[in-house]
């Protein structure tokens, strides 16, 4: 099980216990819920104001019943995602960006570098191919080829010290060897919102909130139906005429994700 949204976003004890007297099981707008914190905390501060209210959000996703919560997420180590979901699975790409920035200087070094990254990527290798044929002798096999990599010095300080880095986010990084199902990266996700962020550059936003989510909704759509294979603009055009002779995206992403076995080992392990 995971800690409380609120003590994962950081709130101190003294305010969580306060937050008990909030009314339960209402749906309050920002406006609402700071005249709410202003009434029952009103000597909060606004770092501690903005921890709540990310903490409260986390909770309330939390306690959906009208549709399925997700339990892990593939993401980098930014604080930001703490809490969002049961689990998490770092991303191993953005993992292994950090030891691109290691400069090594002596033959030493270079040597000690040389002989870590090829086991870095010959270790990711390992991982790939245990996705698609996971057992419980191959998951211990690369645990403890794992502590191997990580934990044994190599002489090289700048290297030990970013490998302990490493090593103190195992269970996040490992936690393919208990869900293989799950990608190793989270470069898809970061693609799809790859052109959003572009045009967010080159406009400078929308001039109204409305424009804002016009953009997102459309661009969403266009991103959605690239990765299923679908012409946006036969898609658009089937919706606005009235035709409704395509499939909706909905129906094809929830096609799509029957045959990725999501989920499976939630089920193996009795907690889906």
């Amino acid at each position: 099980m995971f800690s409380s949204p609120l003590e994962e976003a950081g709130v101190a004890a003294k305010w969580r216990k306060q937050l008990v007297e909030l009314p339960e099981g209402q749906d309050w707008n920002e406006a609402e819920l700071d005249q709410l914190l202003a009434k029952y905390l009103p000597k909060l501060k606004p770092h501690s104001t903005k921890l709540i209210k990310d903490g409260l959000a986390i909770t309330s996703y939390h306690s959906r019943l009208d549709y399925p919560v997700v339990q892990l997420l593939v993401c980098d180590d930014a604080p930001v995602f703490n809490g969002l979901t049961s689990e998490l699975a770092l991303c191993w790409l953005h993992e292994a960006r950090h030891y691109k920035k290691l400069l090594p200087q002596t033959g030493y070094a270079k040597r000690r570098y040389s002989e870590f990254t090829t086991q870095l990527w010959d270790y990711y290798r390992e991982l790939l191919v245990y996705r698609l044929k996971p057992s419980d002798a191959e998951a211990d096999r690369l645990t403890k080829r794992f502590e191997r990599i990580f934990k044994v010095p190599s002489g090289y300080e700048q290297l030990d010290e970013r490998k302990a880095l490493t090593y103190a986010k195992k269970k996040e990084l490992l936690a393919v060897l208990v869900h293989p199902e799950i990608a190793l990266h989270n470069n898809p996700a970061e693609l799809g919102a790859r052109q959003r962020v572009r045009k967010r550059d080159v406009s400078l936003q929308a001039c109204k909130a409305e424009g804002l989510l016009a953009w997102d909704t459309f661009q969403s759509l266009v991103e959605t139906a690239k990765k299923l294979g679908v012409n946006i603009y036969r898609y658009l055009y089937d919706r606005v005429s009235g035709q409704d002779k395509l499939p909706s995206l909905a129906h094809l992403i929830r096609q799509k994700a029957a045959g990725l076995n999501l989920g499976q080992s939630w089920q193996r392990f009795g907690t889906g």
